[in-house]
């Protein structure tokens, strides 16, 4: 058989497979995909690519499936990441451009990919450790209690009440605000304690003790920032999808329980020249994934942070592709202001 053919007839059982859950067979291909030969031809095609492990029987009927390494062929021979269409780019833009604070943001983004891609949908929160702070705010609640606000350029803002020790006034704190933030403005988030002792040590003694306690929240912040977290929606679509998960969907939605197996394989993914990484089945490292596939890439600033998909391995790839790359455009837009 020819290697052109060869794909053709692979990526032809992918897309009847994904579209119709069922075994593909020779003569359905022929009906279907106009590939120019005949159905005895097809069968000797299909019997070669399941000798090279890239379709299988799922039992006795003369259908076939896609293995994993036969959506890896796939995937990879997908040549670009195909745009969305113009309502489905209108539906992003409207939906996160009315976004509030990064709570908000992230929640309507998880939605809207679920939406799109009828997939889990999943983002890690940006790391904010690696990010710059961008704003610094000391809020008065009580003549000795401080709400203290750190804002880093990713969006992402902490918030921590503390006892700074002794009264203060406004107009001190609002004079304590400028010097914290005049000194620390465009610092990395992780060096920010090596930073904050030489704005304290500049500000005048009778507050300076004042100071030290807003230092010393601002650097619980920062400490807190190192929590991994993340956000995901439509979990439900897991359980709309049951068929395609034979062996059991328990392991799955335990693995998206225990975040931090999500967070970990989110963070190793290696995205490709089409700005997309895919794992599929048993390339995922986490055993209860061996039946589905994780369609991720970056967002934010120097795109630290991931936002993707968990499905079934028997998904639509270049429109799942497609849709998680164009809302991590959108989103990194948004949180750059």
């Amino acid at each position: 058989m020819s290697e052109q053919r060869k794909l053709e007839v692979l990526r032809a059982i992918v897309e009847d497979y994904v579209h119709s859950r069922e075994p593909v067979g020779s003569k359905a291909l022929v009906e279907r995909h106009h590939l120019g030969v005949s159905s005895a031809t097809i069968r000797n095609d299909m019997a070669a690519l399941e000798e090279e492990g890239l379709i299988a029987a799922p039992h006795t009927s003369a259908g076939r499936i896609p293995t994993d390494k036969g959506y890896r062929l796939f995937v990879d021979r997908i040549s670009a990441v195909k745009p969305l269409s113009a309502p489905e780019k209108r539906a992003i833009h409207s939906l996160l451009e009315g976004a509030g604070d990064l709570d908000d943001i992230l929640e309507r983004t998880v939605r809207l990919l679920s939406q799109l891609t009828n997939q889990v949908a999943v983002v890690q929160y940006p790391h904010l450790n690696r990010a710059l702070v961008r704003h610094i705010e000391f809020v008065l609640l009580a003549p000795r209690r401080v709400l203290v606000v750190l804002i880093a350029d990713t969006g992402r803002v902490e918030q921590k009440v503390i006892d700074v020790g002794s009264d203060v006034s406004d107009d001190t704190l609002k004079s304590l605000r400028t010097r914290f933030l005049g000194g620390a403005a465009g610092s990395q988030l992780n060096l920010l304690p090596q930073v904050l002792p030489s704005i304290v040590a500049l500000c005048p003694p009778a507050v300076r003790g004042i100071a030290k306690a807003l230092a010393h929240g601002l650097e619980l912040l920062a400490a807190n920032s190192r929590d991994e977290r993340m956000v995901m929606a439509g979990t439900a679509n897991l359980a709309r999808s049951n068929v395609d998960f034979p062996l059991s969907i328990g392991p799955v939605l335990e693995a998206l329980e225990e975040q931090v197996v999500m967070l970990r394989l989110l963070t190793e993914m290696a995205e490709d020249s089409r700005g997309v990484a895919v794992s599929i089945g048993r390339e995922n490292p986490y055993d209860g994934l061996s039946e589905a596939s994780v369609v991720a890439t970056g967002y934010g600033p120097g795109a630290s942070a991931k936002i993707g998909i968990l499905g079934p391995t028997r998904m639509d790839y270049p429109t799942t592709m497609a849709a998680v790359r164009a809302v991590a455009r959108y989103l990194s837009r948004i949180l750059a202001g």
